[in-house]
């Protein structure tokens, strides 16, 4: 229940009462999270908020779905303005932001930082290897995967060939080789370091201010070194409010992504209507399992599923390695990973981009789209990460996924393109994006099989990425406890699922683009601000004198 303001602030250090065991000291007091808020209203079910970030969120997001529902013909030309406006005129900043993420995430692997533990220097690992890989990787990635596997390899690829103005760096017309390659480089751009760059500078600032340094773990907590005690006022909710609407409306992009996805196969595979009725099924249906696995939390519910979700994409990938192009896609791995090293430097650049198409519509979109994200997953990396050192949760974040993603995208991508190339099979260039997958698939041995396991591989995803995020913004409206009562998680799963059909049904793929970056673009700036805090904060260990 809201309380009185004097009442209401997140958990805020207490003076005079020892820090938590390993603990460091960041301000001039000891201190540790202060106690709970736990209520039970009226309604006979416990509630733990703070007010004004769970209020502000809550009603403005309620609102925006109500709008959106009712007037979906009129917000779409909005949605429309506000992605073209803000692509055309923002990218730089997208990219520019991005860069530096990834420079400062590298850069602490080989300095003395590398060395402080997340949690103190006696905190061991609360999940092993295997778990945590899983849920990394799950949390992190998962629909988009699916999604964009095949898709954007071979969009890639026509695009060079042609000499499209959407081709990447101007594309290799005519060279279907050096179009192949191009194509592979500009995907695992999209899918590699950079992405996990937001990811690990968000998780470790989190993780650092909550385990080494006691605060709560929310947004706001990672300002400490640059507002003070301001944190705990308007400057902190204001953080915290903008995380929850990052989160929501990233989710709900994938989300949107998986549904459409989903309904695709299912019509594919069983005549299934692909139309809006469908995915607003899929939406409702896969929310209800996702709230399931919500009330179980993190051990026996996300932890659970990620580990099956990896199970099966692991077995998918090997089938799709043993039965399609095989020796391509061994030669392909070391191929692709050098020509995104190549082209790193050309696609990274946010500055006199003669490929200016490609970088607003592609990549821009998934910067502000990984950037949205980077709330949910970076607090979800942190909750699982407490005894990791700095440098092994940098490498495992930011270089274990990348050179995964690298492989998945090697393998499905290439095998559509070698479909298309050298045995003149043009259904996955002709079909959806939503459909390439199962296209793809559908020329290979126990497609149908296949197609099903895909479909299943993309529900799960959809049900992890639910469950983790209402964790996260649940976190996040209550102050930062992690273990609040269950009903306020409820409540935010409910809250995705409805975000995603209100912009399904206001405005399709575009809404959900336009959401993300519009989302995505004052988090880029809280983000570039949280670089700062981080050195500070890790310059304070002791490991790391």
């Amino acid at each position: 229940m809201a309380q009185d303001d004097a009442n209401n602030q997140p958990d805020a250090p207490q003076e005079g009462v020892p820090a938590p065991e390993g603990a460091s000291n960041l301000i001039d007091t000891d201190y540790v999270i202060g106690q709970d808020n736990i209520q039970t209203n009226k309604f006979g079910f416990d509630v733990d908020l703070h007010g004004k970030v769970f209020s502000i969120s809550s009603l403005l997001i309620l609102f925006f779905v109500i709008v959106t529902l009712a007037l979906p013909d009129q917000m779409a030309p909005i949605f429309n303005g506000a992605k073209s406006f803000l692509t055309d005129n923002l990218s730089w900043l997208f990219l520019l932001a991005a860069n530096i993420f990834v420079v400062l995430a590298i850069g602490l692997i080989f300095t003395p930082l590398g060395k402080v533990r997340l949690g103190g220097a006696d905190a061991k690992p609360d999940f092993g290897y295997a778990g945590w890989f899983a849920m990394l990787f799950a949390a992190g990635m998962g629909i988009g995967l699916m999604f964009y596997g095949v898709s954007e390899p071979i969009t890639h690829f026509g695009t060079s060939v042609s000499g499209d103005s959407w081709a990447p760096l101007g594309g290799a017309q005519g060279n279907e080789a050096a179009s192949q390659s191009l194509a592979m480089a500009s995907t695992i751009f999209h899918w590699g370091l950079h992405p996990w760059g937001i990811y690990a500078v968000v998780a470790l600032s989190l993780a650092l201010f909550s385990f080494n340094k006691g605060l709560p773990l929310t947004m706001r907590s990672i300002f400490y070194p640059i507002l003070g005690e301001r944190i705990w006022g308007w400057p902190g909710h204001v953080i915290d409010i903008l995380a929850v609407f990052a989160t929501l409306f990233g989710l709900a992009t994938s989300l949107g992504l998986g549904a459409s996805q989903a309904a695709a196969g299912l019509n594919f595979l069983f005549d299934v209507p692909n139309n809006n009725v469908t995915m607003v099924l899929l939406i409702i249906g896969i929310t209800l399992v996702a709230l399931l696995s919500v009330m179980l939390g993190v051990d026996k519910g996300v932890q659970r599923l990620s580990q099956l979700n990896m199970g099966l994409a692991f077995l998918l990938l090997i089938f799709v390695i043993i039965v399609g192009p095989t020796l391509l896609i061994a030669t392909g791995f070391v191929e692709n990973m050098l020509s995104y090293l190549k082209n790193l430097p050309a696609l990274s650049n946010p500055f006199g981009r003669e490929d200016t198409n490609f970088m607003h519509g592609w990549t821009a979109f998934y910067w502000a789209w990984w950037i949205s994200w980077s709330p949910f997953v970076g607090m979800f990396i942190a909750r699982v990460s407490r005894g990791r050192t700095v440098r092994e949760f940098l490498i495992a974040v930011l270089i274990v996924p990348t050179v995964v993603s690298v492989i998945w995208m090697t393998a499905f991508g290439d095998t559509a393109i070698n479909q298309l190339v050298n045995q003149g099979f043009e259904g996955v260039q002709d079909a959806a994006l939503e459909l390439q997958l199962f296209t793809m698939l559908g020329q290979l041995p126990l497609s149908a099989i296949t197609s099903f396991v895909g479909i299943i591989l993309v529900m799960v995803f959809f049900i992890t990425s639910s469950d983790s995020g209402s964790l996260v913004i649940d976190a996040i409206t209550a102050g930062g406890k992690v273990d609040s009562p269950k009903p306020q998680r409820v409540f935010w799963a409910l809250i995705e699922g409805a975000i995603a059909i209100a912009l399904l049904l206001g405005g399709g793929l575009t809404a959900l683009q336009a959401a993300v970056i519009t989302t995505g673009l004052p988090f880029t700036v809280v983000l570039l601000a949280a670089c700062y805090a981080i050195v500070q904060g890790l310059r304070s260990e002791p490991k790391a004198k």
